[in-house]
């Protein structure tokens, strides 16, 4: 069994999780990240960060940090901790291909005594039914007696400036006692909010996997009651308040719920279950709701402007914010493109604008070119879809002059006042 000091660690993926990882652990020992994307890497050698978890001066920090995308630099490494995407596919079912690829990379230079480490969020059950026979295969080597396997789920919240990676209690695993207690010391060197280690490696899973689904349902119940308190005439917000004077009310909020988690994480779950005979029904009935709020969203606006003479066919709506949370960059699984398809779906034109973005990946993941600026006394309806700490500051009468003379603002975020705007969630 390796000593701490004995560890070259290799952090495989750089994204929203990986890099600030890899750039914790490269302050303290010698860290190889790597990653399949060359320009990523090229970006990260400059010093730079596109998705701005981690600031240029954290990357300077962290001296012991290289970046690569050759196999041969992660052949001197002996514990590899993964940090893959794990999507869904079109049908809504898990795709496991990055994590297989990630491990076959592995496997070829897996040798005796060393341990992988996943971070990626899967179902009960994928690490060492789906990855390690990958790892086994490669490599030639028998699990848990040549090598080892982990699991450590991220709980990384991008764009969070105040829960960052080290400050996020860690849940931790290991495939034996002994390996256990070694990854747990591992991630107690960088995490200064502590660790729990859990029991088993399913358990781990397990853990990561409901955190996401609860919150999912929490929201999906909201959802649901903003539904009703619509066609009652009821203010949603002002109910919530008033609920959240209880000291256990819990503080959600209707909206739309995507990004690469709570959007996702919920059907990994699903589809373990179904596959051992269980059809999971308050969890898909929660995730049905969620992802039809987009369709509801456009569904109200076009009413509202309806009911102000507004000719829907061929009119102009802007839509403020692409991305899935407020103040990061990060376009995966946004249901703003729910919005923005089923507006196109009524010939309706339709204007993205979001300062946060990167054109060209909106572009490229969605065929969406988000305008440099709107124009003022354009828009027939205007949607406030994200809550940019940009738009907060515009204000309501600076929002307004975007619209033209007649105009519907619907604000999905709450940014401005029930007085301010003409639909809310």
């Amino acid at each position: 069994m390796h000593k701490l000091d004995e560890i070259r660690l290799a952090v495989i993926g750089l994204g929203y999780v990986g890099l600030p990882l890899a750039v914790e652990f490269g302050k303290y020992r010698t860290v190889v990240g790597f990653d399949i994307n060359q320009a990523r890497i090229e970006a990260l050698k400059a010093g730079h960060d596109a998705t701005l978890e981690v600031s240029d001066e954290e990357l300077k920090e962290a001296t012991q940090l290289r970046f690569s995308t050759q196999l041969n630099d992660l052949a001197e490494c002996n514990i590899f901790i993964v940090t893959v995407p794990t999507p869904i596919d079109g049908h809504k079912k898990p795709d496991l291909t990055p994590l297989i690829k990630a491990s076959q990379t592995i496997g070829e230079v897996l040798k005796k005594g060393d341990i992988v480490i996943y971070e990626s969020t899967v179902y009960p059950g994928a690490t060492e039914e789906d990855c390690v026979p990958v790892l086994e295969r490669i490599s030639g080597l028998k699990f848990n007696i040549d090598f080892f396997a982990g699991y450590s789920p991220e709980r990384i919240n991008p764009g969070d400036k105040e829960h960052r990676v080290t400050t996020i209690k860690k849940v931790t695993s290991g495939s034996t006692p002994e390996v256990a207690e070694l990854i747990d010391s591992l991630y107690r060197q960088i995490i200064t909010a502590g660790t729990h280690k859990a029991s088993s490696i399913k358990v781990a899973e397990a853990a990561k996997v409901i955190e996401n689904t609860q919150r999912d349902l929490n929201i999906a119940l909201i959802n649901e009651l903003a539904l009703i308190f619509n066609k009652m005439g009821i203010d949603t917000e002002a109910v919530l308040q008033a609920a959240g004077t209880k000291w256990n009310f819990l503080p959600f909020r209707p909206g739309l719920v995507g990004g690469h988690c709570i959007g996702v994480d919920p059907y990994y779950l699903t589809h373990k279950a179904e596959s051992i005979g269980y059809h999971p029904e308050i969890i898909l009935a929660g995730r049905r709701l969620n992802d039809s709020m987009g369709a509801y969203v456009v569904s109200q606006l076009v009413k509202a402007m309806l009911k102000r003479r507004i000719h829907v066919d061929g009119a102009r709506v802007l839509v403020m914010g692409l991305t899935f949370k407020e103040n990061c960059p990060d376009l995966r699984n946004t249901k703003v493109v729910d919005i923005i398809r089923e507006l196109a779906d009524y010939n309706i034109k339709v204007d993205v604008y979001d300062p946060w973005v990167s054109l060209e990946e909106a572009q490229h993941e969605y065929g969406i070119t988000p305008v440099a600026e709107p124009a003022n006394g354009a828009y027939d309806g205007i949607i406030l879809a994200v809550a940019h700490g940009q738009f907060n500051s515009l204000g309501a009468a600076s929002i307004r002059r975007l619209g033209k003379a007649e105009h519907v603002l619907y604000d999905l975020k709450y940014l401005l006042s029930a007085e301010e705007s003409d639909l809310r969630l």
